[in-house]
């Protein structure tokens, strides 16, 4: 590895992670005694998960329930690892995400932060909801059947979109998802791919975290049919966009 790509790789690294801080030590103590405690006061189609986000990407730290299947020392999900790059939001309540055997889950993040306001974990609830709109869908029917009112149509399960989060069992698995979500975004196979094209592909996996996993840039160099040099000169260029941009004019 040349001096260049040994200097990228360094600030890769240290990008990877929130700074652990002495109160955020406490903060982890705490809530990972409060997940099962949590866990047990909701339904069991629930599951509660603790992420120590100076442990990205294997971040998850405790866990009660087994809605996902994952357990501590299981990485971050895709939204995580994003939000390690663009900033943690403070909550995301209530979303829907689907799993990969098409369950419906409602899901909620929230983020703790420290005194000085350095976020230091992620608690997440996640809550298996197939049961219940399987059940809606069939009450729809039997209202509609009923005849309650003139007209009146069964109302089908929202059609599955995208899933807003991807829940994984390792890195591997995770880095092949956004590679392969990514490349397929574009809309052209890699071996038509020019240039430009590839830049967009390695610009969005940059902007969604991936670069701050380990052999990230081997993975991505072998997708996109190119070496590993090729993907430091591709971040080395969008690096020197983003400096220019942030220019002042003259």
């Amino acid at each position: 590895m040349n001096t260049s790509a040994s200097a990228l790789d360094g600030e890769l690294a240290d990008a990877r992670a929130p700074r652990r801080t002495l109160d955020g030590e406490r903060l982890i103590t705490v809530f990972s005694r409060l997940v099962e405690p949590i866990g047990r006061a909701l339904p069991t189609s629930s599951e509660v998960v603790l992420h120590d986000l100076s442990l990205l990407p294997n971040s998850i730290v405790a866990v009660f329930g087994d809605v996902t299947g994952r357990r501590a020392g299981d990485p971050a999900t895709d939204l995580l690892l994003e939000q390690a790059v663009t900033g943690f939001a403070e909550h995301d309540l209530g979303y829907e995400t689907v799993l990969s055997d098409g369950r419906r889950m409602r899901s909620s993040t929230m983020i703790i932060r420290d005194v000085a306001g350095n976020p230091v974990a992620a608690l997440c609830i996640n809550t298996d909801v197939s049961a219940w709109m399987a059940i809606k869908q069939i009450a729809d029917v039997m209202v509609s059947v009923a005849g309650v009112k003139e007209g009146d149509r069964p109302i089908a399960l929202p059609p599955t979109t995208e899933p807003k989060e991807m829940f994984v069992r390792d890195v591997d698995e995770l880095a092949s998802y956004l590679i392969y979500q990514t490349i397929t975004g574009v809309g052209i196979p890699v071996s038509q791919m020019k240039k430009e094209h590839k830049l967009q592909v390695v610009a969005k996996l940059k902007a969604r975290g991936l670069f701050l996993l380990r052999e990230a840039v081997e993975m991505i160099a072998e997708s996109l049919e190119v070496s590993r040099f090729t993907i430091y000169n591709y971040l080395n260029e969008l690096a020197g966009s983003d400096e220019s941009d942030k220019s002042p004019e003259k």
